[in-house]
């Protein structure tokens, strides 16, 4: 937390909220829980951006997906991130959301998932402007909290619109845009094109947050200065490396720090979830954290089966003894 507390300056603003920082965590379905959210965020990540949440869900079935919006106090800002097709279903869940007092909504129009897209949610939205224009400016004149979005560059090569959609969402009063640099059709593929995150950011005044191929500190450095961000988003990155929000090389963070950052994880997923879920749901997290430490396929599969949280601690603290002293 102390690169976090030492830029006490906004770095920009969503809304009337100060902003102290210029990496955020991505929303990322299934791996933005608030155990993982929460630690990014001690790490140094400046705001927190839940999972995605369906906005029907929300309406019909809130105490299923209930917790994709819990978070911690200290967490704040906090961005609620939902998604959907119709507009009126997506406001009415956005006015049930702000009462749990996010900083801001924000309406997800980059997910690739074709079941989404099909369904004209996520990315599909792109394929509508007119539709993007009427969730904006209706969320935007009946909530109290900004609104946000996250959008791709366009369903594909031939549908780039994104100049439009950028347009679209500041003139409806959206107050801050993250951007992938990739299409739909990309998905996590190819490289994503910051020359196009750099167009936006000349063609609107609000802040935007740039996503896509960041991988390490110095990336982030690069990022800021080929597109002029205010901000910038890493995702699978972060999951290998969520020290990365402390400018730190993942090579450079000692056994000793993983060890202690693993077992802050693993008991706020296991107090999060319960025992057993949260040791299941942990296992693709301590994979990433203690990959660079693993011999062979069958010590990670020892390690990842580990049928209690002491059994999996017990073979963890080993395995990083041995990287911290190794045998001469």
């Amino acid at each position: 937390m102390d690169f976090f507390i030492a830029m006490q300056k906004p770095v920009f603003w969503l809304g009337a909220t100060p902003v102290l920082g210029d990496t955020v965590l991505a929303p990322m379905d299934g791996y933005s829980d608030l155990p993982f959210r929460s630690l990014c965020r001690e790490l140094g990540s400046a705001m927190s951006y839940t999972e995605f949440i369906h906005a029907p869900d929300v309406v019909q079935r809130p105490e299923h997906v209930r917790p994709r919006w819990t978070y911690l106090p200290w967490e704040q800002p906090v961005v609620f991130q939902i998604y959907g097709s119709t507009p009126k279903m997506l406001l009415e869940a956005a006015l049930r959301l702000q009462a749990y007092g996010p900083a801001a909504i924000d309406i997800n129009m980059g997910c690739p998932d074709g079941r989404i897209v099909r369904r004209g949610a996520g990315a599909g939205l792109l394929r509508s402007p007119l539709k993007v224009a009427r969730i904006i400016r209706l969320l935007a004149r009946h909530l109290e909290v900004p609104v946000t979005a996250k959008i791709r560059l366009g369903l594909d090569e031939h549908c780039r619109n994104y100049r439009l959609i950028a347009r679209i969402i500041e003139e409806n009063g959206g107050a801050l845009l993250a951007v992938h640099g990739r299409t739909r059709a990309q998905g996590y593929g190819g490289q994503a094109d910051w020359d196009a995150i750099a167009e936006i950011v000349q063609l609107v005044q609000i802040p935007v947050l740039g996503n896509g191929d960041v991988r390490t500190p110095a990336d982030i450095e690069r990022m800021k200065a080929h597109t002029g961000v205010a901000g910038v988003m890493i995702g699978r990155a972060a999951i290998r490396n969520p020290w990365i929000f402390a400018r730190r090389r993942r090579e450079d963070v000692p056994p000793e720090e993983v060890w202690a950052v693993l077992q802050r994880h693993l008991a706020r997923s296991l107090d999060f979830y319960g025992p057993s879920r949260g040791l299941v749901l942990f296992r693709k997290y301590a994979a990433q954290y203690l990959a660079p430490y693993l011999k062979d396929r069958a010590q990670r599969r020892a390690l990842l089966t580990a049928p209690t949280p002491e059994d999996f601690l017990a073979q963890a603290k080993r395995l990083l003894e041995e990287a911290a002293c190794p045998a001469h």
